[in-house]
Formats: structure tokens, C-alpha cells, sequence
């Protein structure tokens, strides 16, 4: 399905956190009052707000990110059902049982990811495999490289209202993403969005 510019800026904001008008009129193609138009009717919605800031001489910089209101724009997948069903299972079945279900998961998809990986040798390709699977799941995924060190950014969390609810599932990923990049390698999460970031943040770098 084709985006409309109001897709794409939600996106860009998503992926960026907060961009300023000319970079996002720019990324778009678009004028700076077209882009600007489309911003006034997303702040008008409740979608974006905006923040500005004084950087050297002139007047001061107007940047604009998402909103706690946009949260619905980059919905959870089946997230009430999801909860529900954890919340049945802890208490008709017990802690133990959640744990079984949560182990069973993280071991389809780490024989998922492996079998996509098999033939990436070098971490670079590793992450990019990773980050092309990622967003297909819905989590906008992307890495760099910064220094002698990799990261790994998930802008969205599709399980996230799962995932607060029973943060097996964050550590289990955790546990899948330091197995498919390699021993060779220590995998830290930085930022968490369960834990109320902007998104989750892997730092890969070598062992000493």
C-alpha cells in the first residue's frame, strides 16, 4: 500500500526521534511550507509536539517528534488478547508454565533466524539479515556502526504490551540476538522501551 506524506512523517519521527523542518522537507522532496503544513494538522491531532531550541546566533531551532498520543499510529500486535492469555496462563497453569511457553518461542525463533543467517560470515551481515527480519516482524529495525562498536535500534516494539507484561520475552531475545551474533561478541541492551525509552538499543562490540 502506498504511503501518504502523513505515513512517511509519522515514520521518519519514529525512526529519528525528532528531526527539525528542513531535514524533514527535505527527506520528503517537499517544499518547507508543504512540509509544514502537514506538521500543523499532525500537531493538531495530537500526534506531534514540538520543542525548540536556541543553537548560536539567530533565532532558536523548532524541532518535532512524536507524541505519547501516537502510540495508536504503531499498534501493538493483538495486544489485549496477548496480555489476557499470559495473565491465564500464570494463573491457571503457573510461573513455571509461562516460562515453558516463553523457552518454546525463543527456540523457533532463534532456528528461524539461524537458518536465515547461515550463510552472513561477517557481523556486518549478520545485522543487516537481522535488521531486514526484524522489521518485517514490525520493528522498524536498523543498525550502525559507531567506533569500534555495532548497534542495533528497534524503533518499535510490535509485542511491546506482552513484553511488559512478562519481560521473559525481552530476555529471552536478548539471549537469541548474543547466540546468532557470536560468542566472539558481547550483546548489551542500552535502551529498553519497556522501561519507558524511545526504543531498544543493542551495543555489539568484540570481546577483550
Amino acid at each position: 500500500m502506498k504511503k501518504t506524506a502523513t505515513d512517511k512523517i509519522l515514520l521518519i519521527l519514529k525512526m529519528q526521534g525528532e528531526v527539525s523542518l528542513n531535514s524533514l522537507a527535505s527527506e520528503l522532496g517537499i517544499t518547507k511550507e508543504g512540509a509544514r503544513l502537514h506538521l500543523v494538522k499532525l500537531i493538531d491531532k495530537k500526534l506531534v509536539e514540538t520543542n525548540s531550541r536556541k543553537e548560536g546566533v539567530g533565532r532558536p531551532v523548532t524541532y518535532y517528534s512524536l507524541s505519547k498520543e501516537s502510540a495508536s499510529e504503531f499498534p501493538d500486535s493483538h495486544a489485549q488478547v496477548t496480555v489476557e492469555l499470559l495473565q491465564s496462563v500464570k494463573k491457571l497453569l503457573g510461573n513455571n508454565a509461562l516460562e515453558l511457553l516463553i523457552n518454546d518461542r525463543e527456540s523457533k525463533i532463534y532456528s528461524h533466524y539461524q537458518k536465515a543467517l547461515e550463510h552472513s560470515n561477517s557481523i556486518e551481515c549478520r545485522l543487516e539479515q537481522l535488521s531486514q527480519i526484524r522489521s518485517k516482524e514490525g520493528y522498524l529495525a536498523e543498525w550502525k556502526k559507531e567506533n569500534d562498536a555495532y548497534y542495533l535500534i528497534e524503533n518499535h516494539c510490535p509485542i511491546c504490551a506482552a513484553a511488559t507484561e512478562c519481560q521473559g520475552f525481552c530476555k529471552s531475545e536478548l539471549k537469541n540476538f548474543q547466540q546468532l551474533l557470536g560468542d566472539e561478541f558481547i550483546v548489551e541492551r542500552m535502551e529498553h522501551m519497556v522501561s519507558g525509552g524511545q526504543r531498544c538499543t543493542y551495543r555489539i562490540s568484540a570481546k577483550q
